[in-house]
């Protein structure tokens, strides 16, 4: 069994324009987002950091693919070692399939819900031949164009806590009370802060995590929003540890988050 330090191991964006998505996000975080591999059967691009490590994707959605329910929105893969057994563990526990299974030679993965309908892949991955031990370095408390948190604003926290804890091996240590918001539930691998689980505050906001990306200077990060097209919802606000972070929307309408200092 192969074992990762965090669950969280590949994070897309679907959209509705990949060209777009990808010159805002250049904008905004500095990624570096590459057309589809020539022949490939989905027009799937590629995000690269500064540092040369590959930080997700970019699925460009189909006719069919929103015909079907799919929009603009950031979505996270989390490990599953024995795929199938993950899948049919996680329908019995009152998930949806999305989509089925499919093999590629990058590996195994399928679309799922938890029973609140919050969308997320599970994946088990085939390393590289020549890096057997590789892992995925796609989350980092720390690093810019990295995701330094991943949150779950739910209809139903308590019920997302215990599906997470049952699935995934997550736990929920502490808590920061919110007032009339409800509790702040920090989520926790082993001794790696992954994020939180919180109520969601607006009825009519679909169920869909919100994935913080790392930036070095949150209001050189929030101006580009806005002249790149997008739309802040809210910040930038100070979060504990000195450092602020803004939630927005992309020119297509994904939610995504941004965390970082204030410029020098």
């Amino acid at each position: 069994m192969v074992r990762v330090p965090c669950s969280f191991i590949w994070y897309e964006l679907m959209t509705t324009n990949a060209d777009a998505a990808a010159a805002f996000y250049g904008a905004v975080i500095g990624w570096t987002v590459h057309p589809p591999e020539p022949g490939s059967p989905i027009a799937y691009r590629m995000i690269t950091r500064s540092d040369g490590g590959g930080q997700g994707g970019v699925l460009q959605l189909t006719s069919e693919m929103e015909a079907g329910g799919a929009h603009p929105a950031w979505v996270p893969y989390l490990y599953a070692d024995d795929l199938d057994a993950v899948i049919a563990a996680i329908l019995a526990d009152g998930g949806r399939l999305l989509a089925p299974r499919m093999d590629i030679p990058e590996g195994s993965f399928a679309m799922v819900t938890d029973p609140a309908g919050t969308p997320f892949y599970l994946m088990r991955p085939n390393p590289p031949a020549d890096q057997p031990d590789a892992a995925s370095d796609v989350w980092s408390r720390e690093k810019a164009q990295h995701v330094r948190w991943n949150e779950l604003p739910s209809p139903d926290p308590e019920g997302a806590k215990a599906f997470y804890a049952r699935h995934f091996g997550f736990a929920f240590n502490d808590v920061m009370p919110m007032g009339p918001m409800g509790d702040y539930c920090f989520m926790d691998q082993g001794d790696l802060r992954l994020g939180a689980i919180m109520p969601r505050q607006n009825p009519q906001q679909p169920a869909l995590w919100t994935l913080y990306f790392g930036v070095p200077d949150i209001d050189a990060s929030a101006a580009a929003i806005t002249a790149a097209g997008g739309t802040i919802l809210f910040g930038p606000h100070e979060v504990p540890g000195g450092e602020y972070n803004v939630i927005a929307l992309d020119p297509q309408g994904a939610v995504f988050g941004l965390v970082g200092p204030k410029g020098t």
